[in-house]
């Protein structure tokens, strides 16, 4: 056990177990809901290492995960060698370098496999604003004029390109009014919208 300590509490395992705390803070953190387990964006330097493809935070987690462990149990192997000296330093400086690249090619090895587990999602696509409502923010929308704002499922806005056919007095959309986004035109590139009651709108219920 005093080993174990030893080795957990010198050069250079103490270094990955200050990082690994901060791991275990990070997901106690997400357990409680005070934080997302995608917080941080992936970075293109993940990708070109071969990390890419699952959330940066768990990539994080697992490199720091495997080299602490890799780093206390060779720690504790120079010990047990006898080797002191020039050597026992030489050793002791190789250590945390072999850790990191052993934590790199295991994390690689587990990241491909979480691809594998994890389904690509689908890029977004106009397609997905159907069916939701918009405001208009042009004076009026014709059959050949009109533009919206319209809110995605995951808070951003995009203003789009929007039609209107068939109209009467009372469904004139004019700028501030709501409408529905109800179809898309792939060669127009624009939607179809048509007059919407906010009141019956779900999201603004509170």
């Amino acid at each position: 056990m005093s080993e174990f300590l030893g080795a957990a509490l010198g050069f250079p395992a103490v270094l990955f177990g200050a990082a690994l705390l901060v791991v275990i803070a990070f997901w106690l953190l997400v357990l409680a809901g005070a934080a997302e387990h995608d917080s941080f964006q992936p970075r293109p330097a993940t990708d070109a290492a071969g990390l890419g493809g699952v959330p940066v935070t768990v990539t994080v987690s697992l490199v720091i995960a495997v080299a602490w462990f890799v780093s206390l149990a060779g720690s504790v192997l120079v010990r047990r060698s006898g080797v002191s000296g020039a050597a026992g330093t030489l050793l002791s400086v190789a250590v945390p370098a072999a850790a990191l690249l052993i934590a790199w090619g295991v994390t690689r090895l587990l990241v491909r496999r979480l691809r594998d587990l994890v389904p690509e999602q689908a890029p977004p696509s106009r397609l997905d604003f159907i069916g939701l409502t918009c405001t208009i923010r042009t004076g009026s929308v014709s059959a050949d004029f009109g533009q919206a704002e319209v809110a995605a499922a995951d808070g951003s806005t995009a203003v789009v390109q929007v039609r209107q056919t068939g109209r009467s007095e009372a469904d004139v959309l004019v700028a501030g009014s709501t409408g529905l986004l109800y179809a898309y035109d792939v060669d127009g590139e624009f939607f179809w919208v048509a007059p919407f009651d906010p009141a019956l709108d779900p999201r603004s219920a509170h």
